[in-house]
């Protein structure tokens, strides 16, 4: 006799190459903080919206594109402030793509459980951008 699994098998997750090609399909081939061009010299890299020390997952909903210079920059930064920094300094950040990815985090959460660090600085994040996006 065979005892079923307590847990559902993980499904297998992209790697981080995989993650980034996904995020540019979803995102363009742009940097969602300073709209700058990721192709050939700006290479891109995927950015935790929720950071990974606030219990962000590594998974394709918390990340988006963004260059290096604006991942490094923002290091821990929330994405709302972050957000604001960006237009203060001149730059038109891709705030739909944004909130559109905060909220697939969301769902994704809900819909596989667990991120329980995350829940909460998540909901805040998405109040404060829905404040700032009124158009999103």
């Amino acid at each position: 006799m065979t005892i079923p699994p307590t847990t559902p098998p993980v499904p297998n997750r992209p790697d981080r190459a995989a993650r980034l090609r996904l995020a540019v399909e979803r995102d363009g081939p742009r940097c969602v903080w300073c709209r700058r061009e990721c192709l050939r010299l700006v290479r891109g890299t995927t950015d935790h919206l929720v950071p990974k020390v606030k219990g962000g997952p590594s998974w394709l909903e918390n990340e988006v594109l963004a260059c290096p210079r604006c991942n490094r920059e923002r290091g821990h930064a929330s994405p709302a402030d972050w957000f604001a920094e960006c237009v203060r300094r001149g730059w038109a950040p891709d705030g739909a793509a944004v909130l559109h990815a905060l909220q697939a985090l969301d769902r994704a959460i809900l819909a596989r459980g667990g991120q329980r660090r995350a829940r909460p600085y998540l909901a805040a994040q998405l109040r404060r951008l829905a404040r700032e996006l009124p158009a999103a």
